[in-house]
């Protein structure tokens, strides 16, 4: 488990307010940070710079309700979680996050041919489904690790979180 760390960001370029300021981060790009950060271990925190005024900008609104809505079905993958204990290169097409007897996959670039390999582990695995809507998934062991049958389409574009549920303390 890598130590406590925080990676601050913010939605735009500048830490405060600037009229000038137009290069928005988009809602994707900030939601793809947040899950690489804690996939890592860290903590996301993200500087908002209100206006003169007090007022949020609305740019900074419609990006905070995005994640919100993203948070909402996918808070389990997120909150209490810990580092991946893969190797980044390990998960090309996306992310891990771990908690007690689950691994969570984020999801960035969908599988065309309807499977995802995910790196071995030695514990049994004994549930496999999509984390917004519950569906289980057909697993298989093999030489290159676990495969993963996935629905054709994505649920979420930005990142579908699926669920490893498996026995006992990790062992990989």
């Amino acid at each position: 488990r890598v130590g406590d760390w925080e990676m601050p960001g913010t939605i735009n370029d500048t830490w405060g307010w600037r009229s000038d300021d137009h290069e928005w981060k988009s809602s994707k790009t900030l939601i793809r940070n947040l899950i690489n950060i804690a996939s890592m271990g860290g903590n996301y925190l993200l500087n908002v710079g209100p206006k003169a005024t007090g007022e949020i900008p609305i740019e900074s609104v419609v990006r905070l309700k995005a994640i919100g809505d993203w948070m909402k079905v996918n808070r389990e993958s997120i909150y209490c979680t810990y580092n991946s204990p893969f190797k980044k290169s390990a998960i090309k097409w996306g992310r891990c996050t771990a908690k007690a007897d689950r691994l969570y996959f984020h999801v960035f670039d969908w599988p065309e041919h309807g499977e995802l390999t995910v790196p071995a582990i030695k514990n049994k695995v004994t549930r496999t489904h999509l984390l917004a809507n519950g569906e289980n998934l057909k697993t298989s062991k093999n030489d290159d690790g676990i495969t993963i049958k996935v629905p054709e389409e994505a649920l979420d574009d930005v990142a579908t979180v699926i669920v490893l549920e498996f026995q006992g303390k990790l062992d990989i």
